[in-house]
């Protein structure tokens, strides 16, 4: 045990205040939508933030070092285009979301769709999402805590799950969203604080000596670049090219969904208004790529002078080949802190993995509360009785996702694999929403396909088949799904003329894609003329634009400020501060 009592003090001290929060916030908690929504009467800052604490996980400093030690900065190309995905749902996607008056974003497919199809899509998507999906994320997680948990506590894997995973189950399932709200808002600064605390000390550690030792020694210079060399033609196209052209818009992972979805549009349901939801997500995702990365990339930058390879955390950790990954070196990194300051890292990644856990939790207990038990098995259900199945579903969640945890090795397979599963899906959701051809058979083709091409891949792999690498995966399976669910929508009967109308006078998406309904129409669609005559998606298109331009600046000035080019760093900065203008300039077209 590397941890002393102080330390202890402080981690079982954060555990008090979790249950506390849980506890006081259950009181207030009468009905499922209280449960899973907040009511629908959150402000922006505490939804953003939310967000911000749950994508803060465990995993995701050892994610950003796995990708730094082998591929290093500009590796982190394969997350950061997600901001493109992002800033999508900020300046289009929110306000549908919050004007369609759904509870979860599986609910969607019952007034978007019709008939048998819609029925069985919204059933079968909140038990796969909310259940099989769902708990890979959750064990994904774990398995970051199981390796924290070993090199800094010496636990075994078991001790370490059920010890993380015990406080988070108790509150989340007590005091719902709510609950994970408030938690998450303390969560976050412990958690951005652990975060650079932690690499203000790797800095100083003897075999770094600082920050200009690090940026020029023979371990890391050649770790520094923002961007890929263009030399190495297959990490170029797949570390930046697939990621920026292809993986954004065609892939669905959990908070990058193309279009919205998931916990990222639970928080959108959970805002006050249109204008709430929009903020809490535009402040997600300036947090989210030009706040947090760098003080991971310096852990992981000084883990490589420290741990050269692979063999050293073997010499400095007897009995952690089973966990051995690259993805080592954020924890073995955090050895190395002071007692007092080492519980503080500590209690902050506890809460990084609390926060991230309690809303998938919450999440995947509202699919199958809202989506799955009340719509299909028991209609009447009381609200009293939907409340102890959702409490009932997250311990469930929790114990599945700690089995399938323990079956995990490696955190950046585990991203790869959810990409794959997910490739060639995020097109139709995007599309979904503007496009009156796409209906409830061509989403099941997309998932089915999706998930079939991916077990294919693995299976070729697995027999030595290996046509295709990474990145050809990707966009082999993208093609082909995209194919195949366009096919269908043409080929298939379309949604019910009806279903479609009444979509376009709740929602009023407007654009060309409705067109056609709006034609054939035997009434009038209220309010959609106007709405159609006055489409603010291409400005939304032009924020969403402006806004990537913006925060990739932020990201990429940071890292000259701390790589040390003045120059650059002022240049880079002066584009961030022209971009968020326009930003605003846009953003008025779409307000007026």
């Amino acid at each position: 045990m590397l941890l002393n009592n102080t330390d202890w003090i402080i981690v079982f001290a954060y555990f008090a205040v979790s249950l506390g929060i849980g506890i006081w916030v259950a009181r207030s908690t009468k009905n499922t939508s209280d449960y899973f929504t907040g009511g629908g009467k959150m402000p922006w800052w505490l939804l953003g933030v939310s967000m911000v604490a749950t994508t803060f996980s465990t995993d995701t400093p050892n994610l950003v070092t796995d990708i730094v030690r082998q591929n290093g900065v500009s590796g982190n190309w394969v997350w950061w285009a997600f901001l493109l995905t992002g800033l999508l749902t900020v300046f289009v996607y929110a306000r549908l979301w919050k004007k369609s008056g759904v509870l979860t974003d599986v609910e969607f497919y019952e007034i978007r769709y019709s008939g048998k199809m819609a029925t069985f899509l919204r059933g079968f998507r909140a038990i796969y999402l909310g259940f099989f999906f769902n708990v890979v994320i959750m064990a994904s997680v774990s398995l970051a805590a199981i390796k924290i948990g070993g090199i800094l506590l010496g636990l075994s894997p078991v001790e370490t799950i059920l010890i993380a995973s015990a406080v988070t189950v108790i509150y989340s399932a007590i005091g719902g969203l709510k609950g994970v709200l408030f938690t998450d808002f303390i969560q976050f600064f412990l958690s951005i604080g652990g975060a650079i605390t932690a690499a203000i000390i790797s800095l100083n550690h003897p075999k770094v000596g600082g920050l200009s030792n690090l940026l020029s020694h023979e371990n890391v210079v050649d770790k520094l670049s923002f961007f890929p060399d263009t030399g190495n033609v297959e990490q170029f196209i797949t570390i930046l090219l697939i990621p920026l052209f292809v993986q954004w818009w065609s892939v669905w992972y959990p908070g990058s969904e193309p279009g919205g979805g998931g916990y990222v549009a639970q928080r959108m349901f959970a805002a006050k208004n249109e204008s709430n939801a929009i903020k809490a997500v535009f402040l997600f995702n300036i947090a989210h790529y030009a706040l947090r990365p760098w003080p991971w990339i310096i852990v992981a930058l000084c883990s490589i002078i420290v741990f050269p390879n692979l063999q050293s955390f073997q010499e400095a950790f007897p009995g952690s080949e089973a966990a051995l990954g690259h993805d080592l070196g954020y924890p073995a990194m955090l050895t190395f802190l002071p007692h007092g300051i080492l519980g503080l890292v500590v209690t902050s990644l506890i809460a990084a993995y609390m926060s991230t856990i309690s809303t998938h939790l919450n999440w995947g207990s509202s699919y199958i509360v809202h989506d799955f038990y009340k719509r299909f098995v028991k209609p009447e259900s009381t609200e009293k009785e939907l409340l102890w199945v959702g409490r009932l579903s997250t311990v469930v969640l929790m114990a599945v996702a700690i089995v399938i945890s323990l079956l995990l090795e490696n955190a950046l397979d585990s991203f790869q694999i959810l990409l794959q599963i997910g490739a060639g899906t995020g097109l139709i959701f995007i599309l979904r929403w503007f496009w009156w051809r796409v209906n409830a058979l061509s989403e099941i083709t997309a998932m089915a396909v999706s998930f079939v091409v991916a077990v294919a891949f693995k299976v070729m792999e697995y027999y030595g088949l290996d046509w295709f690498n990474g990145w050809q995966q990707l966009v082999v399976g993208v093609g082909i799904t995209t194919i195949s669910w366009v096919l269908v929508a043409y080929l298939s009967e379309p949604t019910e003329r009806s279903v479609l109308a009444s979509f376009l006078e709740m929602v009023k998406p407007g654009g060309p894609g409705w067109r056609h309904i709006i034609d054939i129409s035997p009434e009038p669609i209220k309010g959609i003329e106007l709405e159609d005559k006055t489409w603010k998606v291409p400005y939304g298109i032009l924020c969403m634009i402006s806004g990537t331009v913006g925060i990739y600046s932020l990201l990429l000035g940071t890292g000259h400020f701390i790589y040390g080019n003045l120059i650059p760093a002022i240049l880079v900065s002066g584009l961030a501060v022209v971009a968020f203008y326009f930003v605003s300039r846009f953003w008025q077209k779409i307000v007026e």
